[in-house]
C-alpha cells in the first residue's frame, strides 16, 4: 500500500497529509481549531471538529465523479471514514482535480502566517455567477460532479470571531475570482468571464490558541492582504498543474473568443461555406493555429472582446462600440493586408459574426495561396 506523504507542516503544528491510496489530502488537528466550511458534511461554523479533507472522487480518465451513497452528504461521510476520520467530527470537500496537483502557498507578516492549500480545475466546469442553470432542489441531491472545482483550505494561524472568519471566507472568494479574471478564464455557460466553477468549496481554519486576535479580514487589513495574496497565487498554481492554464496558454485568439461560441470547429464550418479555395480541414486548422497565436491577432481580439463585454455591461453605448470596433478592424486590415468589414449594427451576436468574417479574411489573405 502506498505510504502517506507529508506535504507540509503548518505553522501551528498540524500536518498536511497526502494519502495517495484513497486520493485525499487531509489535516488532522493536533489541538482544537475553529472551522468555517461550505461543506454539506458538518458545514458552517464548528469548534468540535477533528480534521478536514479534500478528496479526488473522479476516475483516472477525468470523467464525472460518482456517488458512493444515496446522497452527497452520506457519500462525504463514507469518504471521511476512508480517510480515517469520524464522519461526525470532520468536514470535507470533493473534486475531480488530482491531489498531486495541489498548490500550497504560505504568506507571512511579522508573527502572522496564512496558508492556502488549493486544488483547482475550470476547463470542464467554469462559470460566471448568475449563469443560467437547470438544477433546482430544496434538498441537494447531486448524482455526479463535473470535472472541475476549486477547493481551498485556508489556514489562518490567528484567533478571531466566527464573524471575522466569515469575512475571511469572503476575501478568499474574491481572491479566487481575481485569479480567474487575471487569466481571463471564460464561462462555459454564458459569454461572461468565469468567477469560479459550479462546485467550488472552501474551508477556513483559525487557531484559538494563538496570541494574535483579529477583528477584520477585509481588504484594509493585513490579514485580508495575506489571504488575497496566498489564495490568488494558490489558485493560479493549481490551475497550471491541473489544466496547464497560464498566461502563455491564454495568449490565444481562440481562447479569448471561445466564450462567444467561436471554436476551431465553428470556424471550419464557416470557412467551408464562404471559401472558393480547396476545403482541406487539416491545412485550414494548421493555418488557423499559427495565425491565432500572433501577437497582433491576440491583441486586437482582446480589445475587441473587451468592447463586447462593456456593451453587455452597458458601460459603453452601441455607437461607441461600433466606432471603436471599426477602428480595430481598420488596423487589423492594414496589418494583415485585407479589406476589413464595416460594422453598421451593433449587438453581441453580430459582433461575434463580424469577428469570424475577419478571421476568415485574414486566413485567406495570408495563407490562401498555399491552401
Amino acid at each position: 500500500m502506498t505510504e502517506n506523504i507529508v506535504l507540509h507542516i503548518l505553522s501551528m503544528g498540524d500536518e498536511v497529509l497526502w494519502k495517495p491510496g484513497n486520493q485525499s489530502i487531509s489535516i488532522a488537528f493536533t489541538q482544537p481549531r475553529k472551522v468555517l466550511s461550505t461543506s454539506l458534511l458538518n458545514g458552517g461554523y464548528r469548534e468540535d471538529l477533528m480534521g478536514v479533507f479534500n478528496h479526488n472522487c473522479g476516475p483516472d480518465d477525468g470523467s464525472h465523479c460518482k456517488l458512493r451513497a444515496a446522497t452527497y452528504k452520506e457519500h462525504m461521510g463514507m469518504l471521511a471514514s476512508g480517510a480515517g476520520f469520524d464522519p461526525d467530527r470532520t468536514t470535507g470537500m470533493g473534486t475531480a482535480a488530482r491531489m498531486e496537483n495541489v498548490a500550497i502557498v504560505v504568506k507571512k507578516y511579522k508573527e502572522l502566517v496564512v496558508t492556502a492549500i488549493v486544488t483547482a480545475g475550470v476547463e470542464g466546469n467554469g462559470g460566471r455567477v448568475g449563469d443560467p442553470t437547470e438544477h433546482f432542489s430544496p434538498v441537494e441531491k447531486l448524482g455526479t460532479h463535473k470535472p472541475g472545482t476549486i477547493n481551498i483550505m485556508l489556514v489562518l494561524d490567528a484567533d478571531m470571531s466566527a464573524g471575522t472568519m466569515a469575512r475571511a471566507l469572503v476575501t478568499c472568494t474574491e481572491a479566487k475570482t481575481a485569479a480567474l479574471q487575471e487569466l481571463m478564464v471564460g464561462s462555459l455557460y454564458s459569454t461572461g468571464l468565469a468567477t469560479g466553477s459550479g462546485t467550488d468549496q472552501s474551508v477556513v481554519l483559525a487557531n484559538p490558541k494563538s496570541s494574535l486576535y483579529f477583528e477584520g479580514a477585509g481588504k484594509h487589513s493585513k490579514l485580508g492582504e495575506l489571504i488575497g495574496l496566498s489564495v490568488k497565487q494558490g489558485v493560479k498554481e493549481a490551475l497550471l498543474k491541473q489544466n496547464g492554464l497560464c498566461p502563455e496558454k491564454q495568449h490565444s485568439v481562440l481562447r479569448r473568443i471561445k466564450r462567444f461560441g467561436v471554436t476551431e470547429e465553428t470556424l471550419w464550418r464557416d470557412y467551408q461555406r464562404v471559401t472558393v479555395l480547396p476545403k482541406e480541414k487539416e491545412t485550414f486548422l494548421q493555418a488557423l493555429r499559427q495565425w491565432e497565436r500572433e501577437p497582433q491577432a491576440v491583441t486586437y481580439t482582446s480589445l475587441y472582446v473587451h468592447l463586447m463585454d462593456q456593451l453587455q455591461w452597458k458601460l459603453l453605448s452601441p455607437a461607441e462600440v461600433r466606432d471603436s470596433s471599426n477602428h480595430i478592424w481598420q488596423i487589423t486590415g492594414q496589418k494583415f493586408g485585407i479589406i476589413a468589414p464595416v460594422l453598421q449594427q451593433v449587438e453581441v451576436s453580430l459582433l461575434a459574426k463580424a469577428w469570424v468574417q475577419m478571421v476568415l479574411l485574414c486566413l485567406e489573405g495570408r495563407y490562401g495561396k498555399n491552401t
